[in-house]
């Protein structure tokens, strides 16, 4: 018997060498266990991992002490932020949301100026927060660094450019952050995450030591979840001069914004009114105005960038070219900061963010003078329509965001919706305060406010004054009773439906709905009284009204032709054709020679080719 074979033989006969063995096994199916259950447990865990992958890095600033007496004391001590990745810090390479800018350049000599300025307030910065590749996402996706997890509804992603920044505040890992907004890139993750978000007035904070996308477009904005913390961030970088309140505050409602929303009124533009009607003293009734008509009618210059149009889409169309200007603007503006490197280093980009890039390295509109003309513009405008005391009242966003790690793209319809309500602050260089407004649908939604430029602490005194009114209507909002129903008489409501009619002819159609509310106060069961208030709410752009109205006459009669036709072009004013081409074949079912109707489905035929 060889020497192995005796080996193995005497291994075979020890009681101790098998009982070692025993354990050794034993102990590996132990840990092995261990670690499957470990796993199991982590991925049943619903909240998000530390620091939600909000930060790419993570160091400390620390403030100088308070000074002593009699020296101002700090606005800011003890409070903690997070800036995005565009913000310079001295002895570190800001990286741009894109590892080949990271390795393409130094560490930076100095830090941004509205960096130095918090840590002199009392702040501490604790880091630097992920981002969208170059400042151009919308979504908070990022190639290299991942997506942070948005707090305020996990399975969908943050939204950006500044992901990381949104994410750090909403799981309440800092009580404020900074960063850059050009195209909505603070405004929509504010609206995702369910957290409040101030971009300023552009040009009153300086930029200095930030990466710039669009320098005419960046804005340095911020974000937090207590509006005491955002006005106060606004005291130590804002400009100490405030605008001068000459008046009460006047609320003006966008309404052909609210009309593009599937978000009912009762969660979004009801709130606001309500809770200003509860306030004792500093606000005017509110007004509600179509922008997009008044835009068409008060910036000349966009016209060449509008699409042709019917009358009742003439504000639909600008509200488009709006955002087609700031597009262009940014993408201008990009090439002339970054066309080189991108040329040089052909950095490795997500899909999303490569396509708009591409799109402003090949730019080649030689027309740039129109662009800035537009602004100039729009910006007076704007300041004309709100004065000192107004404030615009609009959606954040249009819709809800995407899910995660979905193959699923934005569509343009929504684009276009999201692009022209951040157009209307971006382009003009306004200021703009972003509130929640709770959740629809499990996912958080919020509104914006606009005040003309310069009015930055204006606004932020208005925001700061409706705050906790507002968060009581959230709460009221599901609990709306229908108000009580009124003894009818008819006589009287039919003398409202003609002072109605009267107010109709002089064009003052927000007289109209008055008295046609009144009279369906007095008498809910006549269709005419919907029908009339319907062709009103169709001259203000409140297309969504319109419909219900409609709705509600054809349920009381059904060959109400003129419902019929209002409603088709309510649903046609909102791009609703399969819908609205069956309204206006309704109509030609109850009078075939009508020419309106007739009109309608031949042009609803081309459009749905």
């Amino acid at each position: 018997m060889d020497s192995s074979a005796r080996s193995g033989a005497t291994g075979s006969s020890n009681p101790r060498a098998w009982i070692v063995a025993g354990v050794a096994v034993a102990g590996v199916l132990v840990l092995a266990e261990v670690a499957r259950r470990r796993r199991r447990w982590l991925r049943g865990k619903s909240s998000p991992p530390p620091y939600s992958g909000a930060f790419c890095d993570r160091l400390e600033l620390a403030p100088p002490p308070q000074p002593p007496p009699p020296a101002a004391r700090q606005l800011l001590p003890d409070l903690t932020f997070a800036v995005s990745d565009n913000f310079e810090i001295e002895g570190y390479v800001a990286g741009f949301g894109n590892p080949d800018w990271k390795r393409t350049h130094k560490a930076a000599s100095h830090t941004a100026a509205a960096v130095k300025t918090l840590l002199k307030q009392g702040a501490t910065c604790v880091g630097r927060t992920v981002m969208d590749e170059l400042g151009f996402g919308v979504t908070g996706e990022n190639l290299h660094c991942g997506t942070p997890i948005n707090p305020a509804s996990p399975s969908v992603v943050p939204g950006g450019s500044c992901s990381g920044s949104a994410v750090a505040v909403s799981a309440q890992l800092v009580e404020f952050a900074l960063g850059t907004d050009t195209t909505g890139d603070l405004r929509i993750p504010a609206s995702f995450c369910g957290v409040l978000c101030f971009r300023p007035s552009q040009g009153v904070v300086s930029t200095l030591g930030t990466l710039p996308n669009s320098h005419s477009l960046d804005t340095i904005g911020w974000l937090a979840r207590d509006p005491h913390i955002l006005s106060r961030v606004g005291d130590a970088l804002l400009p100490a001069a405030a605008c001068g309140l000459k008046g009460k505050r006047q609320l003006v409602f966008a309404d052909d914004c609210f009309e593009l929303l599937k978000i009912p009124n009762q969660k979004t533009v009801d709130v606001i009114e309500n809770a200003v009607r509860t306030l004792p003293y500093g606000f005017q009734p509110p007004k509600h105005i179509n922008i997009g008509q008044y835009i068409s009618s008060n910036v000349p210059s966009l016209k060449e960038f509008c699409e042709p149009s019917t009358k009742l889409q003439e504000g639909k169309s600008a509200l488009k070219a709006l955002c087609t200007v700031m597009l262009l603007l940014q993408r201008y503006e990009f090439k002339a900061n970054h066309e080189d490197w991108v040329n040089t280093v052909k950095p490795k980009l997500g899909l999303e963010v490569s396509t708009r890039v591409l799109q402003a390295v090949n730019f080649t509109d030689d027309n740039i003078k129109s662009l800035y003309i537009v602004r100039t513009e729009w910006r007076a405008a704007l300041k004309n329509l709100l004065k000192d005391t107004g404030i615009l009242v609009l959606p954040t966003m249009a819709g809800h965001p995407l899910k995660r790690n979905s193959k699923q793209r934005l569509s343009s319809e929504f684009e276009d919706k999201m692009y022209a309500f951040v157009s209307i602050a971006a382009l003009s260089g306004s200021c703009q305060a972003t509130v929640p407004l709770g959740n629809h649908n499990d996912h958080p939604i919020s509104i914006s406010f606009v005040a003309a430029h310069g009015s930055d602490k204006f606004l932020l005194r208005a925001i700061l004054d409706m705050y906790s009114a507002i968060q009581k209507q959230i709460v009221l909002a599901s609990k709306l009773a229908l108000p009580p129903v009124i003894d009818r008489d008819v006589d009287t409501s039919e003398l409202l439906k003609e002072k109605g009619n009267n107010s109709f002819k002089r064009k003052q159609w927000s007289k109209a709905i008055e008295f046609y509310s009144g009279a369906i106060k007095l008498n809910d069961t006549n269709a005419t009284y919907y029908c009339n208030r319907a062709a009103a709410y169709l001259e203000l752009g409140r297309f969504k009204q319109a419909e219900a109205d409609c709705d509600q006459a054809l349920l009381l009669d059904k060959k109400n032709v003129k419902a019929y036709l209002r409603r088709g072009t309510a649903k046609e004013s909102v791009l609703n054709y399969q819908e609205a081409l069956q309204d206006f074949r309704h109509a030609l079912a109850l009078e075939p020679q009508n020419r309106t109707a007739l009109a309608a489905e031949k042009r609803l035929q081309k459009h749905l080719r």
